[in-house]
């Protein structure tokens, strides 16, 4: 990635975002055109686009967040090799190739004969998918929360938004294991409202998605801490890539399968939350050149409430439907809040330097006088 540039507007991180929203949105066109062979049949299938655009952008301006978190610790090959390997893998891996592989495993298919399917009988294909949403939900749901959890449960955190409540999970820290017991318990809540078969399915998706947290903890810390005897070039990276890729993974879960209550076709989905899967790496870069964490310093931790709002969501969606535009809304209007408890902070703290520069001054004026 480019060294930071503070003179760099911040329309021009989104160019590539606009270029692949205009070939998205004409594709997506096309499409209409070819499937339906009328106009009004072409502006659905561009709407529908534009919709799982937004709202793949909305469910994952905190996953820009938590990237630009971990990105700015990594050196800026590993940068650079997440924000054009780390976007193919998010695109075409969970925008396309997930959804195929879990009807390819629901329906015990070849990966082709998913691909078939998927483009000559959508709404058997959509089907499947919707009969994977209860371990996709636990898996995912599980791997986010301990995501957040770690975050607050964290004994050196020393910066608060919500002070009471985040200084108690600080204390709380130090003591063992306590975020993995509060997930347990969790589960056993949630599975307990379910019948007994999809209890089943859920406990088991949900502690497979435990183990993953733990998985890619314990092999990123390794695969960092190994990288300490190599060249400086080599350093800082690996473990924070497998990391991201996993997170992104988990965050793509929810926007997927939310996606198929927009449309049954794989490729207009693609389409639409590939638009938005760019406009979170231009934001992801945005925020670590222009060092917007360090700037706003409660955005964060908006991006991790968020993050924590989403698992449950995702816990309670097992349950009941839940609209996609509220998950959305939700975590957007956490990190809007975070945005201007941050924007208030920064003027509190400016009001006071500026007071106590001038009394210093008044002071001095007395002394000479």
């Amino acid at each position: 990635m480019s060294t930071p540039t503070k003179t760099k507007s911040t329309l021009s991180y989104f160019t590539w975002s606009f270029i692949v929203t205009a070939v998205g949105l004409a594709l997506g066109a096309a499409l209409g055109w070819q499937t339906t062979g009328t106009i009004g049949g072409m502006a659905t299938v561009f709407f529908i686009c534009t919709v799982l655009a937004v709202l793949e952008i909305s469910l994952s301006f905190d996953n820009a967040i938590v990237n630009a978190n971990k990105l700015k610790e990594m050196t800026p090959e590993w940068q650079h090799r997440f924000l054009t390997w780390g976007i193919v893998i998010a695109v075409f891996g969970m925008r396309i190739v997930f959804p195929l592989a879990i009807v390819a495993i629901a329906a015990q298919i070849g990966p082709w004969e998913a691909l078939v399917l998927a483009a000559r009988e959508p709404a058997e294909y959509a089907r499947i998918m919707n009969d994977a949403h209860l371990p996709i939900a636990a898996f995912g749901g599980t791997f986010l929360m301990m995501v957040g959890l770690n975050y607050f449960f964290n004994h050196e955190k020393d910066v608060h938004w919500i002070s009471g409540l985040e200084r108690m999970m600080a204390r709380s820290a130090t003591i063992k294991g306590i975020e993995i017991a509060f997930v347990l318990a969790l589960i056993l809540v949630f599975s307990s409202f379910l019948p007994e078969a999809e209890a089943s399915t859920f406990v088991h998706s949900a502690i497979y998605g435990l183990l993953t947290f733990l998985a890619v903890e314990v092999v990123g810390g390794l695969l960092d801490a190994s990288q300490k005897t190599m060249s400086a070039a080599a350093k800082g990276g690996l473990g924070a890539f497998i990391y991201l890729e996993v997170l992104d993974a988990s965050f793509s879960f929810d926007g997927v399968i939310g996606a198929f209550a927009l449309t049954q076709n794989l490729f207009v989905i693609a389409i639409g939350l590939g638009i938005g899967a760019m406009y979170v790496r231009s934001m992801t870069i945005m925020l670590v050149e222009k060092g917007t964490l360090a700037e706003y310093r409660y955005l964060e931790h908006g991006a991790f409430y968020a993050i924590l709002i989403l698992s449950v969501i995702m816990y309670v969606q097992t349950l009941y439907h839940i609209p996609e535009v509220i998950t959305g809304l939700g975590g957007a209007t956490l990190i809007g809040i975070s945005l201007w408890s941050s924007i208030r902070y920064n003027r509190k703290e400016q009001a006071e330097e500026h007071a106590s520069e001038k009394m210093h001054a008044q002071k001095e004026q007395q002394v000479q006088a």
